[in-house]
């Protein structure tokens, strides 16, 4: 799972506001500063072409104007230009405060684009992404940029989120395909050919024939019943009918199922689950859920001679626990054996009698109930299935 990116508090209408702002009150504070410069450049140029009478007293009256308002009047209306007093367009000051606005619009714009250019690139990466998806290239990502805006990160991990997902269903097809076409023919090979042999008069026409043939035509269906049960899963079409019932009396009734082939292989069993554990669910798909684990332990785990099955109150969750003193999984594998048709060891499986569909069978009941089923090793050895569901 790809990680979704460090939320900074940088939503996407603070982000652009605040360059605009900044761009605005920048440009407002350069022609202020320009036109203090004009006023005093101005200024000072007046008064060194004064005569060095009147500038010597116009200075001392500025240096102390309350001494003698009237005089620093006189002065100021008898020496300065008339113009400077005209509030008309054609002033001097405004026509300069008109220059400096109209040079600065097109640093305006250009700031502006510059600013955004940012964000229309990274808008623009994520439209050719969704392009290059469109014609079935599931292997593109995009760069998450940390300066980018809250919206924009996400944006961008959704959409590498989303095609990892298309990239793995894409593979997950293209595989299955291939394994279902195999674990479809073998069976149905097996099955055609003992009935070409009694028509062949190669074997006898007789029960034990027919029976050989009915258990490849079983298999065949419970295939076929496996894969109709996953795709209505996937399809969210599932459907579940919900009674409450007592965990501790499933649990003991699928052992009791199971007890001929845990006492044959040598398993002890260990059971905690507290008599007032109680689940609104389906009754029958937990039970096929157990009835997965207990098979799958008495496949390939077997051999650990154990078996620990808990299960509690968490925080509104029922917690079960099935653990086993086997040879593990591989740690880059425990995310797999959840997958279609993903096999423990692949070259002893199918003589085991494992079609690959079982955990994901689980997942699917634990889904389809709003819980969830993940995969562990324990620290002295063994494997550890932990199922949830909510109360």
């Amino acid at each position: 799972m790809l990680k979704q990116p460090r939320v900074n508090d940088k939503p996407m209408w603070r982000w652009i506001g605040l360059r605009m702002s900044l761009l605005a009150i920048g440009a407002v504070v350069v022609i202020s500063v320009c036109m203090w410069i004009n006023v005093t450049l101005s200024d000072w140029y007046f008064v060194q072409h004064l005569p060095p009478g009147p500038r010597e007293e116009l200075l001392a009256l500025r240096a102390e104007p309350e001494l003698n308002e009237a005089r620093l009047r006189q002065v100021v209306a008898q020496y300065y230009p008339l113009d400077y007093f005209q509030p008309a367009i054609a002033n001097r000051d405004w026509l300069i405060l008109i220059g400096l606005v109209l040079a600065a619009i097109p640093i305006i714009i250009g700031f502006g684009l510059w600013f955004s250019r940012p964000l229309s690139s990274q808008f623009s990466a994520i439209a050719q992404g969704a392009r290059r998806v469109a014609g079935g290239d599931f292997l593109t990502r995009l760069p998450v940029h940390r300066d980018a805006p809250d919206e924009l990160q996400r944006l961008v991990s959704d959409f590498n989120s989303m095609t990892t997902q298309l990239e793995r269903y894409e593979r997950d097809v293209r595989e299955s395909s291939a394994v279902i076409a195999h674990e479809l023919r073998t069976p149905l090979n097996a099955a055609m050919g003992r009935v070409q042999g009694m028509l062949d008069e190669v074997f006898p026409s007789d029960a034990t024939q027919l029976g050989m043939v009915k258990r490849q035509l079983d298999q065949l269906r419970k295939l076929v019943d496996d894969l109709h049960l996953l795709s209505m899963a996937r399809a969210g079409r599932l459907v579940l009918e919900c009674s409450e019932f007592s965990l501790a009396a499933l649990v003991a009734e699928r052992l009791a199922w199971f007890q001929p082939q845990l006492d044959e292989a040598g398993v002890r069993t260990q059971v905690s689950v507290a008599d007032g554990v109680r689940l609104q669910a389906d009754r029958d798909r937990l039970g096929q859920v157990l009835n997965i684990l207990l098979d799958n332990l008495l496949r390939y785990a077997a051999g650990g001679g154990q078996l620990n099955i808990t299960a509690r109150r968490v925080h509104g969750l029922v917690v079960i626990e099935v653990g086993d003193r086997g040879p593990g999984i591989e740690a880059q594998h425990l995310d797999s054996v959840f997958d279609r048709f993903w096999r423990a060891e692949r070259s002893r499986a199918r003589y085991s009698g494992g079609s690959g569909l079982g955990l994901s069978i689980a997942r699917a009941i634990c889904q389809a109930h709003g819980g969830a089923i993940t995969a562990s090793n324990l620290a002295e050895g063994g494997t550890l299935i932990r199922a949830q569901f909510p109360v």
